[in-house]
C-alpha cells in the first residue's frame, strides 16, 4: 500500500509556543489541548480509554458494533472518508471494513506518533484501501489529498465526542468548515457523548488511578521538554469538574501554591489555587444539538444510540436550500 509519508511531518514547534505563550499571558490563563497528544500523551489517553469509570469509548465502540452495517449502508459505496482526529483507529477500522468499496481514507491528524500508529494499523488490516494521512490541525483549513479513484461522496468521521471540546460558536465554525469540506452531496457521522448524572460524568474525568491527571499533567511535561520550561509537576494538579449550567465537564491544572514558571524565557506568575483552563467536554442534549447543526447548515439525518443513552453516533448532512 503505497502512503504519502511525506505528509506525516509534524506541525512546527513555533506554532505550539505561540499558542502557549498566548494562552498563559491570558487572564485566566488557558492552554490549548489540542497539544495533549504527543507520543506520551496519545499512549495515556488510550489508558484512559480502558479505566473503568471512562464510559465513554466503551458506550461508542459497542454503538458502532451493534449499528456499523447501518452506518455504512446510509454513507453509501465509493466514499472518501475524511477522519478529523484519527487517534487508535478502532473504531475507523470497523467502519471502514464494512464500507462498499471505499474510495480512501484520508486521516487528519495534529500528532505524527498517534497518524502513524493509525495509518500502520489500517494499512495492516485493510491493505488494498488507499490511505493518504494528512499531518495537520484539523480545526485549520486543510488541503485533501487526491486518491487513485474518483469517490461518490466525501463523508466526515468525527467520533469519540471530541465536538464536546468547542466552545458552542467554535464548534459551529467546526461544522460549517466540514460543510464546506464535504459537498453538497457529502456527509458527516459524529460522535456526541450526552448528557447525564453529575456523578458519572465527574468520575469519568477523575479516575481512581490517576491516569486522566497524568494526562493532564503531561501537557506540561511537553512544554517543559520542547519550549525550555521549568513547570515543577508536583506544585500542580488536576481538576475536572461538571457545570450544569453550560452543560459541560470543565478540566483545569490548579496551581498548589503561589510560584513563577519560566517557558521559553518568559516568566508566568501563579496564585495559589489559581486554575488554567486546558479542556472543556460538551454533553449534548439531542434537541439543542439539532439547533447547533442548524446554524452550520446541517440537518441530522439519522441518530444511533446506545441502550442507555449515554452516547450517539449522528449522520448529518448539508440542507437542501
Amino acid at each position: 500500500m503505497a502512503i504519502h509519508s511525506a505528509r506525516i511531518a509534524a506541525p512546527q514547534v513555533d506554532e505550539f509556543a505561540r499558542d502557549v505563550a498566548r494562552g498563559l499571558a491570558l487572564t485566566p490563563k488557558r492552554l490549548p489541548s489540542k497539544y495533549f497528544y504527543d507520543a506520551e500523551g496519545s499512549r495515556l489517553f488510550e489508558a484512559i480509554c480502558g479505566q473503568p469509570e471512562y464510559y465513554l469509548t466503551r458506550a461508542e465502540l459497542a454503538l458502532m458494533q451493534t449499528h456499523v452495517a447501518d452506518m455504512a449502508a446510509q454513507l453509501g459505496a465509493g466514499v472518501r472518508l475524511v477522519e478529523y482526529g484519527s487517534g487508535a483507529g478502532i473504531k475507523t477500522r470497523l467502519l471502514l471494513s464494512h464500507l462498499h468499496s471505499p474510495a480512501g481514507y484520508v486521516p487528519v491528524e495534529i500528532s505524527a506518533p498517534a497518524l502513524q500508529a493509525s495509518v500502520a494499523a489500517i494499512t495492516a488490516e485493510l491493505p488494498q484501501l488507499p490511505v493518504r494521512p494528512v499531518c495537520a490541525d484539523f480545526t485549520r483549513p486543510h488541503a485533501l489529498p487526491d486518491l487513485p479513484v474518483i469517490s461518490t461522496r466525501t463523508v466526515i468521521y468525527f467520533p469519540g465526542s471530541t465536538l464536546g471540546n468547542f466552545e458552542p460558536d467554535e464548534a459551529v465554525v467546526l461544522l460549517r468548515q466540514m460543510r464546506a469540506e464535504m459537498g453538497a452531496a457529502g456527509a458527516a457521522l459524529i460522535g456526541i457523548d450526552l448528557d447525564k448524572d453529575r456523578a458519572i460524568l465527574e468520575a469519568a474525568y477523575n479516575d481512581a488511578a490517576g491516569v486522566t491527571a497524568a494526562f493532564t499533567l503531561n501537557l506540561l511535561v511537553r512544554i517543559n521538554r520542547e519550549l525550555e520550561g521549568d513547570f515543577d509537576l508536583a506544585q500542580f494538579a488536576h481538576r475536572a469538574q461538571y457545570n450544569a449550567m453550560a452543560g459541560r465537564i470543565e478540566t483545569a491544572i490548579i496551581s498548589r501554591c503561589v510560584q513563577d514558571v519560566v517557558v521559553a524565557g518568559t516568566r508566568y506568575h501563579f496564585a495559589q489555587g489559581e486554575a488554567m483552563a486546558v479542556e472543556i467536554s460538551s454533553k449534548y442534549r439531542l434537541d439543542r444539538f439539532d439547533r447547533m447543526a442548524a446554524r452550520a447548515g446541517l440537518a441530522v439525518r439519522r441518530c444511533w444510540t446506545d441502550p442507555s443513552r449515554a452516547f450517539a453516533v449522528l449522520l448529518l448532512e448539508p440542507v437542501r436550500v
